[in-house]
């Protein structure tokens, strides 16, 4: 039974008489992972080799610490990891306004509590998701808001003057007392409040409304911002910067295959209805955001979060629900089209520039699309012959292929192109395992969107699939739309 006052708690720990601190505590719970070779935060993927070993290192020097990186990059994630590297729960003195370590109090009102009440003093315990504390810096935010204020009516039913740290109403920092406190975006923080925190920081004291308090606060101070505002010259103050222990840089997925894996584990695509995601679509809906960050007209300032192809997969995977469920479809699978008709999950995440203002948000996407397809066909296609097909719609050949049909039934559709379910059939089935109708012909869409996309079959709306025109192709012209 754990203890539920200061003198049980004082015979229980008679070895220990002070608790750690919190940085201590993560240390010391960070070094017993380690020790025990468990991951350090699991569910966080691409930070293997080069994050999280900074972030190790920070924690093991007991730093504060930085996360800088563009949006998308799981920096809050991280952050809000830390909880579980805490102790399940922690006494505090239950009567008292802060979370005060009942055999180490630092605050005056913990120290008072001990005094009057000694060993009947009431202990209290703090589970560890209680003892992280978040802020988002808005420029609006204040050091009322971050570190306290002066409370007139407080200090008044107190009987003190209002510079006894007893009349402050304190902010969400000293709240967060015997915790973390993660501030996301530290540049947006105004001035004046960027000055307090690193006075806490690193004092252990702030004035408020000119009355100097003393605030030797224990809890471990971590931040994340966007590296261009991250600067002398930009919004962060240089004193502030200088007590931050650690900076360390964030990145995008390094590969594909990275990003397939974090999109995997966050899309919802486990649908009640089954459907089924070929490989080469996933690899399509991650390679659009590889386009996007390499794209001129995309601000690069901005970044492209791995929100956008968590998304989109996640609107592939219904549109081809959508479709599956009109048609009556006995097998739902994701199509390269249903990328195509996913534009708006890509389209509400890209920051253009002037040039791809110009050209609009939604002929930019699609044009993203068309290239990731072209990759990935590249890249899977390497002993697939498509000679025949080619020829075939260079000699004039056109293929329609209607809205309205089952997505296994479009293969007698495609056995109109000369070697074009053949190739189909070594596409699918080297997904694993015996291909189905519905396997063939969205293998046979993907190598016909491949074509498109390296501009050796063009397509119209009126006719399909044809000739190629380079001209057409290159503007985006006649893209037809399939449900």
């Amino acid at each position: 039974m754990k203890p539920s006052t200061l003198g049980a708690l004082r015979r229980e720990r008679a070895a220990t008489p002070a608790g750690r601190s919190v940085k201590d505590e993560l240390r010391g719970n960070l070094i017993e992972r380690l020790r025990e070779r468990r991951t350090v935060f699991p569910g966080v993927l691409g930070y293997e080799d080069s994050v999280v070993p900074q972030v190790v290192n920070a924690l093991l020097s007991r730093h504060n610490f930085i996360l800088l990186g563009l949006r998308g990059q799981a920096k809050t994630r991280m952050l809000r990891a830390l909880v579980d590297l805490l102790d399940e729960e922690v006494p505090i003195l239950a009567d008292a306004e802060l979370p005060d370590d009942p055999l180490a109090p630092i605050t005056l009102d913990g120290k008072t509590i001990v005094a009057d009440q000694g060993d009947d003093a009431r202990i209290g315990w703090l589970p560890r998701d209680a003892r992280y504390v978040e802020k988002l810096a808005t420029p609006d935010v204040t050091v009322a808001d971050v570190v306290g204020d002066i409370d007139p009516i407080k200090a008044a039913r107190l009987g003190t003057q209002l510079g006894d740290p007893r009349s402050v109403h304190y902010g969400l920092l000293p709240r967060a007392n015997r915790g973390i406190f993660a501030i996301n975006e530290l540049p947006d923080l105004a001035g004046k409040v960027q000055v307090a925190l690193f006075n806490v920081m690193q004092e252990g004291d702030v004035q408020i409304k000119g009355y100097p308090v003393r605030l030797p606060l224990d809890v471990l101070l971590v931040f994340s911002a966007n590296p261009e505002d991250y600067t002398a010259r930009g919004k962060i103050i240089t004193p502030l910067k200088d007590r931050i222990g650690s900076e360390i840089r964030t990145h995008y997925p390094r590969t594909v295959e990275e990003g397939m894996a974090i999109t995997g584990q966050e899309a919802w695509v486990e649908r009640d209805t089954g459907v089924e995601v070929p490989s080469f679509v996933r690899e399509i809906v991650e390679e659009v955001a590889f386009q996007a960050r390499d794209d001129s007209r995309i601000d690069k300032h901005s970044g492209v979060s791995q929100r956008l192809p968590i998304s989109l997969l996640e609107d592939v995977v219904s549109n081809a629900e959508r479709r599956g469920l009109s048609l009556g479809e006995r097998v739902q699978l994701a199509r390269p089209s249903d990328v195509y008709a996913s534009l708006s999950a890509i389209t509400g995440k890209l920051e253009l520039e002037y040039e791809g203002e110009l050209k609009g948000g939604d002929a930019v996407a699609r044009e993203l699309v068309r290239r990731a397809i072209g990759q990935v066909f590249t890249r899977r296609s390497a002993d697939v012959d498509v000679e025949g097909i080619v020829t075939y719609f260079a000699e004039e050949g056109t293929l329609k292929v209607p809205d309205t049909l089952e997505t296994g039934r479009l293969v007698a559709i495609f056995e109109a192109v000369p070697g074009l379910v053949d190739a189909a059939q070594a596409v699918a089935t080297r997904e694993g395992g015996e291909a189905r109708a519905e396997d063939v012909a969205v293998a046979a869409e993907f190598i016909l969107e491949g074509l498109v996309a390296r501009r050796q079959v063009g397509r119209s709306e009126e006719r399909g699939y044809e000739a190629a025109d380079e001209a057409a192709v290159a503007a985006g012209a006649g893209r037809r739309r399939w449900n």
